[in-house]
């Protein structure tokens, strides 16, 4: 599995990861089992939230002998994000998931808590070694800069959007700020909630085009071009071991110029948003 400079962390993180919204939802041993399997593959990077209702507990058995492989994020919901309230959230997460740390620690979403609360929060928890670095989600370039504002160069290490072929606003302004100032952009989400182009589709076709010349499938090659650029990871779900297998072997696939050039005009990014898309 590839990885890359996770931000300014100085952690280099598998380019695809493992998300784990609803998997709570489904048979508890098949969601450890993708889980693990992920892992087996190198996708080290597991996204979870105090949001996602017993997910955190999933996590736990899954990476129960395992948290050393692991880049373990979770998230403070913003009714939460108080100095005290962000504090407490973190402790629950890491009882719930049976570690003493998280790698990163991020804002769901903006909310009524002053930004520089919830920063003074985060620096508590990294001076404790509650969290080892924090970030933010669902924030556009104006929430960045005045999170920069706030905690100064450096310190925001990632920004988690929305972001699959045909939600594409991310690229006006968020990628390119993130670039500019070493923030790791973490794509949810990354196959569209119940919308991945079908193969009878004009864009399906491209993809299915794409998929067979590299011997792979039209869902590898979405992951593969959502995360061209450096700076960009992709969380995607697996609700299954051979599923987690089929996410991770988009990390060794290879586009060519063609082939993105071709993406790009299949699933056109469109204008600029008045704000940012979000689940």
């Amino acid at each position: 599995m590839k990885s890359n400079p996770f931000g300014k962390t100085g952690t280099n993180v598998s380019v695809i990861g493992q998300g784990t919204w609803y998997l709570d939802h489904g048979d508890r041993k098949r969601a450890i089992a993708a889980l693990q399997r992920g892992l087996d593959f190198g996708m080290t990077h597991i996204d979870t939230a105090e949001m996602y209702g017993d997910a955190e507990l999933v996590i736990a058995d899954a990476i129960a002998v395992r948290r050393e492989e692991v880049f373990l994020v979770s998230k403070v919901l913003p009714s939460n994000a108080s100095r005290k309230g962000t504090i407490t959230a973190c402790e629950r997460s890491l009882k719930r998931l049976k570690t003493d740390r998280l790698d990163c620690y991020l804002l769901h979403w903006r909310g009524s808590y002053p930004l520089e609360d919830t920063v003074a929060a985060f620096e508590e928890l990294v001076k404790a070694g509650k969290i080892k670095s924090w970030g933010v989600s669902n924030f556009d370039d104006d929430d960045l800069d005045e999170m920069l504002d706030v905690a100064g160069e450096g310190r925001i290490a990632c920004n988690q959007v929305l972001y699959h072929l045909k939600e594409r606003a991310i690229e006006h302004a968020v990628v390119p700020w993130c670039e500019r100032h070493g923030v790791a952009v973490v794509a949810y989400s990354p196959f569209g909630h119940d919308e991945f182009p079908a193969s009878g589709s004009k864009g399906g076709a491209v993809l299915a085009r794409i998929a067979e010349a590299h011997r792979a499938t039209p869902r590898q090659v979405a992951l593969r071009f959502l995360t061209r650029a450096t700076t960009v990871f992709a969380i995607p779900k697996a609700s299954s071991a051979e599923h987690a297998g089929e996410n991770a072997a988009a990390g060794d696939l290879m586009l060519t110029k063609e082939e993105v050039a071709a993406l790009d005009t299949a699933f056109p990014r469109g204008p600029k948003p008045r704000s940012l898309p979000m689940l």
